[in-house]
């Protein structure tokens, strides 16, 4: 199932999704270390693994972090070849000195900003789809 190509569609229906808790990104050598039903993301790096846990668990594992993110969530399908899409966001939140961090997974495109600019950030996504 194809996801959806057309901006115009992309950016009114987008739908951001706060999702809740605070999530952190980790390094490892190993990812063993986490198991893996505790991991919302991994990415394998020449120096590392980058892990995107919940805060709870990096300190219940003593795994050290220095960004604290809220992860909003984009309720659209949206494709992988879909162009556009992340720079109008981004560009969005650049504008208000947001900071955001992009997944893009086959269904729906996730965003982590720092907690603190959560709130602020989901009003600013909001406005696409008014």
């Amino acid at each position: 199932m194809a996801g959806e190509t057309n901006l115009s569609k992309l950016l009114k229906g987008m739908t951001p999704k706060l999702n809740e808790g605070s999530y952190v990104f980790v390094t490892v050598t190993d990812p063993s270390v986490v198991e893996r039903s505790d991991t919302l993301c991994e990415f394998k790096e020449a120096e590392s693994t980058t892990l995107i846990i919940k805060q709870q668990k990096a300190d219940e594992l003593l795994l050290k972090y220095d960004y604290v993110a809220s992860w909003i969530s984009l309720e659209i399908h949206s494709s992988l070849d879909a162009v556009g899409l992340t720079a109008a966001f981004s560009n969005a939140l650049a504008e208000h000195n947001i900071s955001c961090n992009v997944v893009a997974a086959y269904y729906h495109d996730h965003i982590f900003v720092n907690k603190n600019d959560a709130e602020e950030a989901m009003n600013i996504l909001s406005k696409f789809s008014d």
